[in-house]
C-alpha cells in the first residue's frame, strides 16, 4: 500500500475509531472525518500518539447537511490528488424525528443522503487514484436490513418509527451500494457494501433502555469489527471484488429487495433530486468517451 490516501467517515467511537487507527498504523495518508470538533481533536491526538503517523488529517463535517458535505469535498479536493479508499462508515440514530436546516429527517440525511453526495463529489479523486494505481474502493458500512422503503413517506413526515427508519437507511445504503456499483462497473473503482457485526459503540444511545442493554450484550469488540472493514479496504483479493455484500472476509447474499434494479433507479434519481446533483455531476464511468 504505497502513497494511498483513506478517507474515513464517523471515526470519533466505536467501529469508525478502531478502524482509523488501524489505518494509522500502516503509515497510510488517513483523512479522518467527524462530526464533532472536540470528539474529533481528541481521536486526532490519540491516534498520532499511538501510531506517530504524521500523515493523518482530521477535517469537520456534518453529513446530515449537505453544505457541510459540498464543503468537506471542497476541501478534498484542493488538499488531495486522489482517493484510493472512500469509507462511508458514520451513521446515526435517533429516537424521535428530528429535521435538519435542509428540511429531512435526520437519519434518512445522515445515513444515506450525506454518503450519497460526498460518494459523488469525490469520483474524481476516485478515478485520479485507478488512474495512478489500477483501482480505488468504496466501502458503504452497513447492515442486513429488510426494510422496504415506501416512496410516498420516505422521511416519516405522515408516520415516523425510529427503529423502522433507521433500517430503511441501512436498506439504502445497499440499494445505493449495488447501482454505483453497476454504474461504475469495469472503471476500477470497487464498490461494496460491509456488514461489520455488532459492535459496542454510542450508536444506540438514544434507544431505549432494554434495547440498549440488549445491543450491548450481543456487540463485540470494535477493532474485530474494524479488521473485516480493513481487509475489504486494502487485501489484494478484493481490489477487483465490486457489487457484493461482504461479511467476515466473504460475500454474502443482500435481501432480495436491496437487488431490485427498480428500486435502486428510483432512490437514485429522488436522492440525487433532493441533494441538487444535476446530470453533468452524475456518476460516470471513468472509461466514458464522453470524458475523453
Amino acid at each position: 500500500m504505497a502513497n494511498k490516501v483513506f478517507v474515513v467517515t464517523g471515526v470519533t467511537s466505536g467501529i469508525g475509531k478502531a478502524l482509523a487507527a488501524q489505518i494509522a498504523q500502516t503509515g497510510e495518508t488517513l483523512v479522518m472525518v467527524a462530526r464533532d470538533a472536540e470528539r474529533g481533536q481528541a481521536a486526532l491526538k490519540e491516534l498520532m500518539l499511538a501510531t506517530q503517523n504524521p500523515t493523518i488529517d482530521l477535517q469537520l463535517c456534518d453529513l446530515s447537511i449537505l453544505s457541510s458535505v459540498r464543503n468537506l469535498a471542497e476541501i478534498l479536493k484542493s488538499r488531495y490528488e486522489q482517493i484510493d479508499v472512500l469509507i462511508n462508515k458514520a451513521s446515526a440514530y435517533k429516537r424521535k424525528r428530528v429535521v435538519t436546516v435542509d428540511g429531512f429527517e435526520e437519519m434518512f440525511a445522515a445515513n444515506h443522503l450525506g454518503p450519497f453526495l460526498l460518494t459523488q463529489l469525490l469520483l474524481e479523486l476516485l478515478q485520479t487514484a485507478v488512474q495512478r494505481n489500477g483501482s480505488a474502493r468504496v466501502l458503504n458500512v452497513t447492515a442486513p436490513s429488510t426494510v422496504e422503503l415506501s416512496f410516498d413517506d420516505l422521511q416519516g413526515e405522515k408516520k415516523f418509527n425510529s427503529l423502522n427508519a433507521f433500517g430503511a437507511t441501512k436498506m439504502m445504503n445497499l440499494l445505493f451500494t449495488f447501482e454505483l456499483a453497476r454504474r461504475l462497473e469495469n472503471t476500477g473503482i470497487a464498490v461494496n457494501a460491509i456488514h461489520p457485526g455488532l459492535a459496542r459503540s454510542s450508536l444506540m444511545k438514544e434507544a431505549v433502555a432494554p434495547m440498549r442493554l440488549f445491543t450491548w450484550l450481543m456487540s463485540g469488540s470494535p477493532n474485530k469489527a474494524a479488521e473485516q472493514i480493513l481487509q475489504a479496504a486494502t487485501a489484494p483479493e478484493f481490489e477487483k471484488t465490486t457489487g457484493k455484500f461482504l461479511y467476515r472476509g466473504k460475500a454474502i447474499e443482500a435481501p432480495a429487495y436491496a437487488h431490485d434494479a427498480h428500486v435502486q433507479q428510483r432512490l437514485w434519481e429522488v436522492s440525487e433530486s433532493l441533494t441538487e446533483l444535476s446530470t453533468t455531476k452524475g456518476v460516470m464511468p471513468v472509461n466514458d468517451p464522453h470524458l475523453q
